[in-house]
């Protein structure tokens, strides 16, 4: 490929409830609805995306998995996927190996969002008593991706375990945003958080609880291992597409984070229907009219590509590398 990839780094493709792929159902994620990875690819091919980020839904149980691992066993140089840990596994690690080992590696990280943290956020985290952290260290030896979605009463741990895991590739998902208790779903089978932006918890997701102070200069952040996406703005927006209202936030996390840490993703299926895959893609250039084409190409899939080691886009020289 003589031009960067472009990469949408978090969406769900789901099936319909069946015996050959299994999943929870919910009012929301009823058994015959489906988000199949056929839509997706549609999506994708008309917009010019070469490859994407699965991330589990519909279940932690490895059987649960069915759909996921059929995707990437079809789809092999399109997508990588990220899979869920059972909340009460004895065996965290044995889990996660064999959803790696039964994907030939695309699997390549977990999903984690309670971190079981105290809840008082002025008392001490000590990071090796987390119920989380057999993950953290299994990803820490198998060098698996954390893709992280934390809640907003654990947004006071998640600098601790960048501290304490340097050498673990960490991804936040939507904006490095921490939802509250206000969680629902809309009329559209979308999932909607009632969240200040912006977030009250960047105070603690930015380290600057722990002594950390931003400055201005792009592209400025404690923790070379952190990565952060831009999406999920359906959910946290209260205006329509392009969702101006999160202009300022973005603006935010580009000063901090720049491109060479964000990554670009659409949120499939939740978009579909609205504003349309088509719009999610054209949302960055509306976001940041200014960026330089390497900016936008770091935004767009060539970060993702390099972050996440997609063995797709790996050139004569090694993994695609910032520039």
């Amino acid at each position: 490929m003589t031009r960067a990839p472009v990469i949408d780094a978090h969406v769900h493709v789901f099936a319909r409830a069946s015996t050959e792929f299994p999943r929870e159902t919910s009012d929301h994620l009823p058994a015959d609805r489906e988000a199949p990875v056929e839509r997706l690819l549609e999506r994708m091919d008309a917009q010019g995306v070469d490859a994407a980020v699965l991330v589990q839904i519909g279940g932690t149980a490895f059987e649960q998995h069915a759909y996921l691992l059929d995707c990437l066993k079809r789809f092999p140089d399109r997508f990588l996927g990220i899979g869920l840990v059972p909340p009460d596994s004895v065996d965290p690690g044995g889990h996660m190996d064999r959803l790696a080992d039964h994907s030939d590696g695309r699997i390549i990280g977990v999903r984690l969002s309670g971190l079981g943290g105290p809840a008082d956020p002025f008392e001490p985290v000590d990071v090796s008593a987390l119920k989380v952290t057999p993950i953290w260290e299994h990803a820490a030896r198998r060098d698996f991706v954390i893709w992280l979605y934390p809640r907003a009463v654990d947004a006071h741990v998640v600098p601790h375990l960048f501290s304490g895991f340097p050498q673990v590739r960490v991804v936040c998902n939507h904006m490095m945003v921490c939802p509250g208790p206000r969680f629902w779903w809309d009329d559209k089978g979308r999932p909607q958080a009632d969240v200040p932006m912006p977030p009250e918890t960047r105070y603690s997701t930015m380290g600057l609880k722990i002594g950390r102070i931003l400055n201005n200069t792009r592209g400025y952040y404690p923790y070379p291992n952190v990565c952060v996406h831009l999406s999920g703005h359906y959910a946290f927006s209260r205006q329509l597409w392009p969702y101006t209202d999160l202009d300022g936030w973005q603006q935010s996390l580009l000063m901090v984070f720049g491109c060479q840490r964000l990554m670009w993703a659409t949120d499939f299926p939740w978009i579909d229907s609205d504003p349309g895959y088509d719009q999610l893609v054209q949302l960055p250039d509306r976001t940041f009219p200014d960026l330089s084409a390497a900016d936008r190409e770091h935004l767009m899939g060539r970060t993702a590509a390099q972050f996440l080691r997609f063995p797709a886009f790996r050139d004569s020289a090694g993994w695609l590398t910032p520039t």
